[in-house]
């Protein structure tokens, strides 16, 4: 059946094309599986709830009839401002407009939140540009240039808020910079979701061609529920596509995790136990509520825009298993650096299982992709990663905020597979892990935190931090075990060091941890052991039966380093091979330059990398290449079990049976438009 809802409706409807609702949510309410709810361009300041789910058969589809016109928002318009003084104008609003949820006596806050707490959920937007947050009246009228801010030209517009108890109302000052607020397009937000289901298990629901904006959302920890403006909260099989998805408080799109009493914002109200530990127990406890192949994940987010979010483009722990992340832009994610913690990226993931994130182009986010605990059967693949660190002039960092890289894989087992990639920032990889492939990138920033940043040391005991591993393509915990490091391979990739080594007292350590490398290549795993150093440990015992004196005898094999493996890389600008890497090539001879070039809506690359490869050339990776992944003891292959083999490159053009090291098949095809928008 067939539900129509415009917004422009002249009085109240029964979702007939006749007589439309006028509220999404009217329709929210009455769909049942294989409707489509159709809805007219408008303006819909409202919270969808959908109540009931479809079937893998018979999908509950909502529709914009006019692709990105119809305006889901959590943002209501403010016009009546007064001058106060200066550039400040003031607005009362009734306390009563924002029910049980408050966001102007809300704060960002909650477990691995590291900023301070003196942010709002609360926001003020003028012409889609959203305020930044002063803690007093004064500092709103003196509206000083926020020094780490990433767009500083804008941080001059701000805002403070207040409660006037004797007449319930939230008193909110803007500066708007010379402009008269009521003539412009003002709005603050006041719904703390836009398009999300309160219950769980709400299936197979297709959200297609909206606007959704400016959701007053709450700080997402992985722990605890997890907040976004859109989201199907612990469901399976949901469909988000061809959206624009802007000015959350917080998350954009959560594909996280439900909230659970026992944990939920354990460490911030309770203290006793270690985070850490938290994550643990969500882990553990996901299987009792539920989170198994048959219920949870499988989702498809498709051909969106998202952009300027505040923590997170995309977030999710656990709910997002088993799903596929293709086609869209990802920007301008915490650019403003009013918050601080442990879960700021474009896109931040815990258990990733058996995940694709493909032909994405993450841009001008504090981190590209974060993929945290089990990036086991990931596979980060085609995607553009560009300008993931600070402008220059940028002040330092705020105190608790995260280090810039394009992708960062953290405490996992693998397998974790990174290939066909252009990671074009100042820190390509952060790998505080195992079990890492990297096949046919170009990598123009360095590879940081090797064998490092996994285990806590406390009063100078080192508390290893156990993670957990699984049954091969399902939820089901396997075992948990400390980080190893290494048991990583790298086959046909290209590393050009783009800028140089710099001071340690270098300005861009905003974007970094002092002991950070600037140094580009794979040089950082040349004390790790080649895999036939690293069995040599075990040889005596090829073929004969292990007895109790062994276990001592092997105890530091057990606990030492994994090996590595590297071949068919290309090093170009004073970038460094691993020293036990034997078939490479090593150019120091040459000047390579790479430039990203951005034509209207195209962005394609500019280089004279392909005019020094020669006819350098390597055999076709697969899965048999790549081996297993050491802890799981599974092997790097597509999440059904198939082999993978590397003939296609990041446009999918065949390689044949050799190749050329890095992403493309040739010269020609690297001059091709890397990303395209599409605007609707």
């Amino acid at each position: 059946m067939k539900i129509y809802v415009d917004a422009q409706a002249t009085r109240e409807g029964n979702g007939t094309q006749e007589a439309p609702y006028r509220l999404i949510n009217e329709a929210a309410q009455v769909a049942v599986a294989g409707d489509e709810i159709l809805v007219f361009p408008g303006t819909y300041r409202e919270y969808v709830n959908p109540v009931h789910g479809g079937t893998n058969d018979a999908r509950i589809t909502y529709r914009s009839v006019e692709p990105l016109k119809a305006v889901i928002t959590g943002g209501e318009a403010v016009k009546n401002w007064q001058p106060y003084q200066g550039n400040v104008w003031v607005t009362r609003i009734n306390n009563g407009l924002f029910g049980s949820y408050n966001p102007y006596t809300t704060y960002v806050m909650g477990d691995w939140y590291f900023g301070p707490v003196n942010k709002h959920t609360g926001a003020v937007y003028m012409n889609d540009r959203q305020f930044y947050e002063t803690t007093s009246v004064a500092e709103c009228l003196a509206a000083e240039v926020y020094g780490r801010s990433w767009e500083r030209k804008n941080s001059v517009y701000k805002w403070y808020t207040e409660q006037d108890e004797a007449t319930d109302e939230t008193v909110i000052y803007a500066n708007f910079q010379g402009k008269d607020p009521n003539h412009e397009d003002v709005e603050i937000n006041v719904r703390r979701e836009v398009f999300m289901p309160q219950a769980t298990g709400v299936n197979n629901i297709t959200v297609s061609g909206f606007t959704v904006n400016k959701a007053a959302t709450t700080w997402a920890p992985p722990a605890s529920y997890q907040d976004g403006m859109i989201g199907p909260h612990w469901s399976k099989g949901w469909i988000i596509e061809d959206c624009d998805i802007s000015h959350s408080r917080c998350a954009g799109i959560s594909l996280g995790k439900y909230e659970d009493p026992v944990n939920n914002q354990y460490f911030t109200y309770k203290h006793v136990k270690s985070p850490t530990q938290m994550e643990r127990d969500a882990v553990c406890r996901g299987q009792y509520h539920g989170w198994l192949k048959e219920n949870i994940g499988h989702h498809i987010i498709r051909r969106c825009n998202i952009h300027h979010c505040e923590q997170d483009g995309i977030v999710g722990r656990q709910g997002g298993v088993f799903s596929l992340i293709e086609d869209n832009h990802i920007h301008d994610i915490n650019n403003m650096q009013e918050l601080a913690g442990a879960e700021i990226a474009g896109i931040k993931m815990h258990a990733a299982i058996d995940v694709i994130i493909r032909r994405n182009h993450i841009n001008d986010c504090t981190m590209g992709i974060w993929t945290d605990w089990e990036a086991q059967g990931t596979r980060i693949t085609q995607n553009l990663l560009d300008h993931n660190y600070a402008p220059k002039g940028t002040a330092q960092r705020i105190v608790g905020a995260m280090q810039s890289q394009d992708i960062f894989v953290e405490v996992g087992h693998g397998p974790t597979l990174i290939d066909n990639n252009l990671l074009l920032s100042k820190a390509s990889l952060r790998l505080a892990t195992e079990g890492v492939a990297c096949v046919h990138n170009l990598m123009l920033g360095s590879i940081t935190s090797i064998g490092a940043n996994t285990d806590f040391f406390v009063d100078g005991k080192n508390q290893p931090r156990f993670t957990p591993y699984h049954i091969q393509h399902r939820t089901e915990v396997a075992g948990f075990m400390t980080i190893l490091h290494g048991d990583d391979r790298f086959y046909n990739n290209i590393f050009v060091q783009n800028w140089p080594v710099e001071a340690t007292d270098h300005e861009t350590l905003v974007d970094r941890e002092p002991e950070d490398t600037e140094q580009v290549g794979t040089n950082g795993f040349d004390d790790y052991p080649t895999y036939d150093e690293w069995y040599a440990q075990f040889e005596r015992l090829d073929g004969t039966i292990a007895k109790e004196n062994d276990m001592n005898d092997l105890m530091s094999a057990h606990f030492g380093h994994l090996p590595v493996w590297a071949a068919g890389n290309m090093y170009f600008n004073g970038a460094k091979a691993w020293k036990k890497e034997t078939d490479n090539f090593v150019n120091t001879s040459d000047k390579v330059t790479v430039e990203l070039v951005e034509n209207d809506d195209q962005v394609t690359l500019k280089t004279n990398l392909y005019d020094l490869l020669g006819d350098y050339a390597e055999g076709i990776i697969t899965t048999d290449t790549l081996g297993e992944a050491f802890e799981p003891e599974q092997r790097y292959e597509a999440p059904n079990g198939d082999d993978i083999i590397f003939n296609q490159d990041y446009f999918g053009n065949h390689r044949g049976v050799s190749t050329l090291p890095g992403p493309f098949v040739s010269g020609e095809d690297a001059q091709a438009a890397l990303w395209e928008s599409r605007r609707g």
